[in-house]
């Protein structure tokens, strides 16, 4: 009698894995297909709190990458050590584990506090291994009440569920490689974007950031149109080089590329500067001047810092760039213009809107194409390469011969929080060649600003002549250490000093030699 029984589980068996299957084959998110697979188990096999770890390759411990009936604060407590408690005991081994009565299990630590009373009910819990080729890459397990107790039906349970992990496997390692290869295409992709469009090469903007990638992707985007396009970021941020970049890349290249900065001038002089004005137009005016839109016919007028403008000016613009026709001061007649815009400002101009100080319908006309050039600080992997450019730059203006940036330097670039950001760096690396008479960039060469905690002691003047020598000591250590591979021993003998002097002036300056060791490969 038990035959039909056995052939109608296997049926279920099938199945349940049948749907997981179809679930599995058709989704390109794994903890979407994970979720999906872990519902059906606990509808068609009662089977709780279906549960899939994985191995964080950043940290070695187990993490919860989804669980089926437990909240979010239950996933984030679910973390495990390889070898901890049962999850743990079974990724370290890599064999099946079942727990016939978790409340009776020492080793069961139930982290995430989903289950209440473990004394209530005799619930069983099982749990596999989940491999990638032949490496433990995580487990799968469930929680399962079976009413008359353990029996042959948790052994068939234990099949399913090694042959449900082996579907994980499968699914995990076909959508980790889909998405690894869509991720080298992406990168690819705009890697020859770059290297065959011409206008993507653009001269004088430093940076490999993501950041700065989506930069240049923006401006390849709209080089060639004539759409209004806004800078917006905070000073010193490069928004200047961009608009000659989409300027020097364009059509319009062989055109005049103007400059206005809008804070610098009144409200006045702005608008005769932009617009020219008629002789007598006003006291002083005797003779007619042609404005910024006039000079600019054919190619890009670039106004800086739009922010500032008064409302009148505000008014007269929108005109231009609506209606692309302006009128000289103290004339009637309208004058068509053919001119590509290009604005940029660090104020909040939504603010601006909302406190009536910017007009709603030229902010609107402005941003048609914004584009957010991202501060120093957000970018911090281009700091470096900056600087090497700009050492480059100004080594050979200067007729200097330097080489190179020391490393404490370097630290010292990197931890800087920049708040003027690339200009700041300029000027930084342009104060520093001038006052460096060797052939490397120095801690003590930097500006004062620069002078951290970790460089020198707090509270201390940086511009000391104590501070300067400590600077100075701690380069040439650091730099003796990089040559010696963090060998102490060979340091000393190669700054000609004893072993013990190294050792006290490695502790004061709390450097780590293992830093500069090198590993046999």
């Amino acid at each position: 009698m038990s035959e039909p029984k056995d052939i109608a589980e296997q049926f279920a068996d099938l199945s349940c894995l049948y749907e997981i299957t179809k679930s599995l084959a058709s989704s390109t998110d794994l903890k979407d297909c994970l979720a999906k697979a872990m519902k059906t188990i606990d509808s068609m096999k009662n089977m709780e709190n279906g549960t899939v770890t994985i191995i964080n390759p950043l940290t070695g411990n187990l993490e919860i990458e989804v669980a089926h009936g437990i909240n979010a604060e239950g996933r984030k407590r679910g973390k495990y050590q390889i070898g901890e408690g049962i999850t743990g005991k079974v990724v370290a081994s890599g064999d099946p584990i079942i727990i016939p009565h978790i409340a009776e299990e020492p080793l069961f630590l139930n982290k995430t506090r989903a289950r209440g009373n473990l004394n209530k009910q005799a619930r069983s819990f099982i749990c596999v291994p989940i491999r990638g080729g032949k490496q433990v890459i995580g487990a799968l397990s469930v929680d399962k009440i079976y009413r008359n107790g353990i029996s042959e039906q948790a052994d068939a349970d234990l099949r399913f569920l090694t042959i449900l992990s082996s579907l994980i496997a499968q699914t995990t390692h076909r959508i980790q490689s889909v998405n690894e290869e869509q991720e080298e295409l992406r990168v690819e992709n705009l890697k020859l974007k770059r290297e065959l469009s011409e206008k993507n090469k653009i001269n004088d903007i430093q940076g490999n950031s993501s950041r700065m990638q989506e930069v240049y992707e923006m401006i390849h985007r709209v080089v060639d149109s004539n759409a209004t396009v806004l800078l917006r970021g905070e000073s010193g941020t490069g928004k200047t080089l961009v608009a000659k970049a989409l300027h020097y890349n364009s059509r319009r290249k062989e055109k005049p590329f103007i400059v206005v900065n809008c804070s610098a001038l009144p409200e006045t002089l702005l608008e005769s500067e932009l617009f020219g004005h008629e002789k007598g137009a006003f006291t002083g005016a005797t003779e007619r001047k042609s404005g910024r839109f006039e000079q600019a016919e054919g190619g890009t007028l670039f106004l800086d810092e739009i922010g500032e403008i008064s409302h009148a000016v505000q008014v007269k613009l929108l005109n231009v760039v609506q209606e692309r026709t302006f009128q000289r001061l103290g004339s009637a007649k309208s004058i068509s213009c053919d001119v590509r815009l290009v604005a940029a400002t660090n104020r909040d101009l939504e603010s601006a809107v909302q406190d009536k100080s910017f007009r709603e319908d030229l902010y609107y006309r402005l941003n048609v194409f914004p584009v957010y050039m991202p501060a120093l600080r957000e970018r911090r992997t281009d700091i470096l390469l900056l600087a090497e450019y700009f050492l480059e730059k100004y080594s050979a203006e200067n007729m200097k011969s330097i080489k190179r940036i020391s490393t404490p330097a370097v630290d010292m670039l990197i931890q800087y929080h920049w708040p003027g950001n690339v200009r700041e760096l300029q000027n930084c690396m342009e104060r520093a060649v001038l006052i460096c008479d060797g052939d490397t960039i120095k801690g003590i060469h930097l500006p004062p600003t620069l002078q951290t905690s970790d460089s020198i002691d707090s509270g201390r003047n940086p511009l000391s002549l104590s501070s300067a020598v400590e600077n100075f000591e701690k380069d040439i250590i650091i730099e003796a250490l990089k040559t010696n591979r963090g060998n102490q021993t060979k340091t000393a003998k190669y700054l000609d000093t004893s072993l013990r002097i190294i050792n006290y002036k490695i502790h004061q300056y709390n450097i780590d030699p293992k830093k500069f060791k090198i590993k046999a490969k």
